[in-house]
C-alpha cells in the first residue's frame, strides 16, 4: 500500500496539505503541580528564561503555523498578558536605557502577531478532547495540537515533523517516542499495523495506560498531533453521548482510537527530546536541561553540579 493511500480516497482527499492552524489547550488546573498552580497558571511556569507556553508557540512558528488558537480558562489572563504588547513598558525601559530589555518586551509581543494568536474560552465536559473541539469543530482543514505544558528541543521542530509526515501521508498523524516497557502506564500507547521506515508507522487503535504486560508496542504518544475534521466528529460524537448520560470525560486519545478502527491514521517516532513539565519531577529536570544547554547559565549550572559536594554556603 503506498503511505497515504487510504486517506487520499476519504475526506482528507479534499484537503491542503499545507498545515497553518493549530490549538493549544491550556484550560487545565494543573493539579499535580498544587500548590504551585493555584495562583499562576501552569503555562506560565518559566522553563528557561521563558514562561513554558512561550516555547510552544515558538515552536508553531518556527514550523510554519500562521493562525494559533489558545483555549482557557478561568484564572489564565496571565498568558494574554504575557503576549500582549506593552508599548508603555518598552517606552520606560528605553528611556531608563534599558534597550536590551525594551527589545524582549516588544519580541514576545511579536509572537502573539506572528502566529495570529486567538484566545477561546473552554466550555463543555471535562477532558482534554473539550478544547480541541471548541477550537476546530469549525475547522475544515487538518489541524496540529500540542500541549502547553510540554517543551520539545531538537534540529527540527517537532511540530515541524509531525506536519512533514502530514505531508506524506494526508491522514491523522500522531507523535511518538520511544518508551521503557515499564513506563506504559503513564501513556497512550499505539497498536501499530504497519512500519514504514523513516520512524513512520500505521497505527490501528491506541490503548491509554495499559499495564506493561498489555502495552500493544513499545512507543508512547507524547502529545502531538495533526488532527482531521473525522477526528473532530469523534470528539462531536464523544460529547454528544456526554450529554446524554453525564458520565467519565471527553478524550482525544479515545476519539483518535475509535476513528483508526475505521480509516487510516499515522504515528511519526520523533528525533528529538521531550520534557513533560506538567508534575514537579519532570519540571525540574525540563528546567534543568533547559539551563545546562543555555550558554551564558550551562556553564554556571555545571561549575555549580561539579562543586556541589564542597560548597560550604559561601558565595563563589
Amino acid at each position: 500500500m503506498p503511505v497515504g493511500g487510504a486517506c487520499r480516497s476519504t475526506e482528507e482527499d479534499r484537503m491542503a496539505t499545507t498545515i497553518r492552524r493549530a490549538v493549544i489547550p491550556a484550560a487545565g488546573i494543573g493539579s499535580r503541580l498544587l500548590p504551585l498552580t493555584k495562583a499562576t497558571p501552569k503555562e506560565m511556569l518559566p522553563v528557561g528564561d521563558k514562561p513554558v507556553i512561550e516555547h510552544t508557540v515558538r515552536e508553531l512558528l518556527a514550523s510554519g503555523i500562521t493562525d494559533i488558537t489558545i483555549v482557557v480558562s478561568g484564572g489564565k489572563s496571565l498568558i494574554q498578558e504575557h503576549f500582549r504588547p506593552n508599548p508603555a513598558l518598552a517606552d520606560q525601559l528605553r528611556a531608563g536605557g534599558k534597550h536590551a530589555y525594551a527589545d524582549a518586551v516588544e519580541e514576545v509581543a511579536e509572537l502573539s502577531r506572528g502566529g495570529h494568536i486567538t484566545y477561546l474560552h473552554q466550555h463543555g465536559p471535562y477532558g482534554n478532547g473539550t478544547p480541541v473541539l471548541n477550537a476546530a469543530r469549525h475547522f475544515e482543514e487538518p489541524v496540529l495540537v500540542l500541549w502547553p505544558d510540554d517543551v520539545f528541543v531538537a534540529e527540527v521542530p517537532r511540530a515541524q515533523q509531525l506536519i512533514k509526515a502530514y505531508d506524506a501521508t494526508n491522514c491523522p498523524v500522531l507523535a511518538l517516542l520511544p518508551m521503557n516497557p515499564t513506563d506504559s502506564q503513564r501513556y497512550g500507547v499505539p497498536v501499530v499495523k504497519e512500519d514504514f521506515g523513516g520512524g513512520l508507522l500505521r497505527i490501528i487503535g491506541l490503548v491509554e495506560k495499559p499495564k506493561p504486560a498489555d502495552a500493544p508496542s513499545q512507543f508512547a504518544a507524547i502529545g502531538g498531533y495533526v488532527i482531521t475534521p473525522g477526528i473532530i466528529d469523534e470528539l462531536r460524537e464523544q460529547t454528544r453521548r456526554w450529554y446524554e448520560h453525564r458520565t467519565g470525560e471527553v478524550y482525544l486519545s479515545d476519539a483518535i482510537h475509535a476513528y483508526a478502527a475505521r480509516r487510516t491514521v499515522y504515528g511519526q517516532v520523533l528525533n528529538g527530546r521531550w520534557y513533560d513539565t506538567g508534575n514537579p519531577a519532570d519540571y525540574l529536570v525540563a528546567n534543568f536541561a533547559t539551563a545546562l544547554a543555555h550558554p551564558e547559565y550551562g556553564p554556571l549550572l555545571r561549575r555549580l553540579a561539579r562543586d556541589s559536594n564542597s560548597y560550604n554556603g559561601h558565595i563563589t
